[in-house]
């Protein structure tokens, strides 16, 4: 089989890494891509991601079985509708399914329809409504951008005044363009969060093992929001009852719901959920694999995921197998400046611990030399027996490293290690 994966970051390495480990792949292409991939002996095609006609061109000519989409933003501009309709195989939601990420307001009342415990929240497209709602439910409160922002459209707001801000900012300032002229503002919520996904075709519902991302920029929680600064899976203090409720309360019910709302949904499905003391709710839906999730999900799965894909693909029923002992762990490093103008052109340390992976996002290749060319760089991933030994491996090959211009968090999986959370 030829297979086409499309995006170009840490998420499609490791998927095109994994998918290139089957023995039914003979060649793993990747659309744009990134340099970084070619290590695991992913080829690169010139397209981007969202020149539809020209990627179904190459579908065609390479004679590829069938594409993977990785970001969001081709979903949400119906590349799966438009190979269908050239008569290719491509695994992902349609355009009208994607909408479950594409709007946050959406999301929202599909789950209100549908009894899928979630914040409660209130939409907004006038700036003093949103205002005279924020000050009558007072802070902490969390505002969010209805459309996509790269992960860096949610305001956790611990004060009024940063509330109101955030609110004007969207509304007033077109801070975020198209995708924040529509408002969410949900109530804060207490809890552990997780990433619970999902294989999912139509109603069949195939979850993945947890994880936990760490958003903020900065070591202890703290800075502004990102795209993702390291994850590790599984999650040891959330328990299986716990995950139990998220398949079958929120994962399993929307599946159903999207199927009720004329939008069936095949692809990857993405819920960032939270723990809380009446059971796990909805923070956000996402359609496709989360980064730096995949990193340190993908690793775990037993299974040739080619032939994963594949079965979905014939609608035939699979048997996901996931590694039951030790744990993996990714650490995003980035560039300075990330989530704001960030430095680029570095020199990027070259790799070869056997213990540790390396899978490349923002890079560019100079002079045969891997250099910085985005927010987040690359990620270092490790699985050890225990948590311990897992981020030993990772911070001792990224303290090997020359890391100028460049910043990482060194407390991901800190806190599941510290007992500070009891299993919830």
């Amino acid at each position: 089989m030829n297979i086409l994966i499309i995006g170009s970051g840490g998420r499609e390495h490791a998927i095109g890494k994994k998918i290139g480990q089957s023995p039914l792949v003979e060649k793993v292409y990747c659309a744009p891509g990134n340099p970084g991939m070619t290590i695991d002996g992913i080829q690169l095609v010139n397209i981007k991601e969202t020149d539809h006609q020209n990627l179904i061109a190459f579908a065609k000519r390479m004679d590829v079985t069938w594409s993977f989409v990785g970001p969001e933003i081709p979903l949400l501009n119906g590349i799966v509708d438009d190979f269908k309709e050239a008569g290719l195989k491509i695994f992902g939601p349609t355009k009208a399914a994607a909408l479950i990420e594409g709007s946050k307001s959406f999301a929202k009342e599909l789950m209100e329809q549908f009894q899928i415990p979630t914040a409660e929240s209130k939409t907004f497209t006038h700036y003093p409504e949103a205002k005279r709602y924020i000050e009558e439910k007072g802070a902490p409160i969390v505002i969010k951008a209805d459309g996509l922002a790269a992960g860096k459209g949610v305001v956790v707001a611990m004060t009024l005044e940063e509330a109101v801000e955030a609110a004007y900012d969207m509304l007033e300032k077109d801070r975020f363009g198209q995708s924040g002229q529509k408002i969410v503002v949900e109530e804060f919520l207490v809890g552990e969060e997780f990433s619970l996904l999902a294989f999912v075709n139509g109603k069949d519902v195939y979850p993945m093992a947890i994880s936990q991302d760490h958003k903020r920029a900065y070591d202890g929680d703290n800075g502004p929001n990102t795209g993702g600064m390291g994850a590790y899976s599984p999650v040891p203090q959330i328990s299986e009852e716990i995950v139990e409720k998220g398949i079958e309360q929120i994962l399993k019910p929307a599946a159903k719901a999207m199927i009720d709302m004329k939008r069936p949904f095949t692809g990857i499905l993405y819920a960032g959920l939270i723990a809380t003391t009446e059971g796990p709710k909805v923070i956000e839906f996402n359609a496709r694999f989360g980064d730096p999730e995949t990193q340190v999900i993908l690793p775990r799965l037993k299974n040739d995921l080619a032939q994963v894909i594949t079965d979905l693909l014939e609608n035939k029923t699979v048997d996901l197998v996931w590694e039951k002992e030790g744990y993996n762990i990714g650490v995003v490093v980035a560039a300075e400046g990330y989530p704001g103008d960030y430095t680029r052109n570095m020199l990027l340390p070259k790799f070869s611990e056997a213990d540790t992976t390396v899978y490349y996002a923002g890079v560019k290749e100079e002079q045969k030399n891997l250099v910085g060319a985005g927010g987040r760089i690359y990620l270092v991933e490790a699985f050890g027996e225990t948590l311990e030994a897992a981020r030993k491996k990772v911070y001792e090959t990224l303290q090997s490293k020359n890391t100028a211009q460049t910043f990482y968090r060194k407390d991901i999986g800190l806190k599941a290690l510290e007992g500070s959370h009891k299993e919830i």
